[in-house]
């Protein structure tokens, strides 16, 4: 019998997950389009964790299991909050079994692509549309038909138009990242995992990534376009201690962030599935990167157990309600963690 041609949307460690899971349950007509030029052509984020029962249980699906715990940082667990004017220690949560411990985005997703069979990922193919029925246009024009289309391709999906009209809505916080590397000062104060100091609608967030780097976040609510100078930034931040201020140095990298409407859902549509943000876009609260790779693993596996078409609606049964679910908490919970500040820019 004839593998299902299954493409998939997006080289991100959601749908290289899929595509791993189905290639063990030896699906060989599984192709990864991606946009992108090259593994290496873009930076591939900061730090994420992976929790017990969803991103641990989609590197076990994967068989990845003991190459991820050679790599994953179990000291990143450790979670700090300091005072917004002293800059001491308010709050400290050591690191305590295996959790949720941290990796590098760009570490785990090279994880999953050595793993793929050579050629499995098309870079320089780019989705422009998806249509029911697994139709799929490229950028450049072409198109090409296949048993089922998986869109992983973002926030900003190009394939989710094949099953809903939802498009992201700005959250009204903005993040605004630096980047820091072998900075002791900046070190000491983040420590091995987390670090949070807040203050009257204020939030700085910084994370220790592998190899000394620190990416910082200033989070507040702003208005969709605000574009602070560092100067203007700085100022924001003024009443705080100069240790946490220095985390705000440094090129400045604006990121609104966006969400899915709640719920977001849709009518089963034969040959196109959503997984990860491009299904349940929500505020990055630590769930988003576990969510899009357990999803990946279920689908893959509910294809291997049941077939495309019917493996498809077993995952979609459970995906969706426990997407909204997530929704439905994560949502109000970023505008609790970044309240109204009394002069919002």
């Amino acid at each position: 019998m004839t593998s299902p041609r299954i493409a998939i949307a997006g080289a991100g460690i959601g749908g290289l997950t899929c595509a791993r899971v189905l290639q063990l349950h030896g699906f060989e007509n599984v192709t990864v389009l991606e946009r992108e030029s090259a593994p290496d052509a873009r930076q591939q984020g900061g730090t994420i964790d992976l929790h017990a029962g969803s991103g641990q249980e989609a590197v076990r699906a994967a068989g990845l299991y003991d190459e991820w715990r050679a790599l994953a940082r179990f000291e990143g667990q450790e979670q700090r909050k300091v005072d917004h004017a002293t800059a001491a220690l308010l709050e400290h949560e050591l690191p305590e079994g295996d959790f949720r411990p941290e990796i590098d985005r760009g570490q785990l997703r090279d994880l999953l692509l050595g793993s793929l069979a050579p050629g499995t990922v098309a870079w320089g193919r780019g989705v422009a549309t998806a249509a029911p029925g697994g139709e799929v246009t490229f950028l450049d024009g072409q198109t090409a038909t296949f048993d089922l289309v998986v869109g992983a391709d973002g926030a900003w999906s190009r394939a989710r138009r094949a099953v809903s009209p939802a498009v992201p809505r700005y959250t009204g916080v903005t993040f605004v990242e630096t980047r820091h590397d072998n900075d002791e000062r900046l070190l000491d104060l983040t420590g091995q995992g987390t670090m949070v100091a807040d203050h009257e609608g204020l939030m700085l967030w910084a994370q220790r990534n592998s190899g000394d780097h620190i990416r910082a976040y200033a989070c507040l609510r702003a208005r969709e376009d605000w574009r602070p100078s560092n100067a203007e930034l700085l100022d924001l931040y003024a009443d705080w201690h100069p240790d946490l201020r220095a985390f705000l140095a440094g090129e400045l990298i604006h990121r609104p962030l966006y969400a899915l409407p709640v719920p977001h859902t849709w009518e089963h549509t034969p040959g196109v599935t959503l997984l990860g943000d491009a299904a349940h876009l929500m505020p990055p609260l630590g769930v988003g990167a576990n969510l899009a790779m357990q999803d990946a693993a279920e689908l893959a596996l509910a294809i291997a157990a049941h077939g495309v078409r019917e493996g498809v609606r077993a995952y979609e049964s459970v995906m969706l309600p426990r997407a909204v679910d997530m929704q439905e908490r994560t949502n109000p919970g970023l505008l609790d963690m970044v309240p109204e500040r009394p002069i919002r820019v």
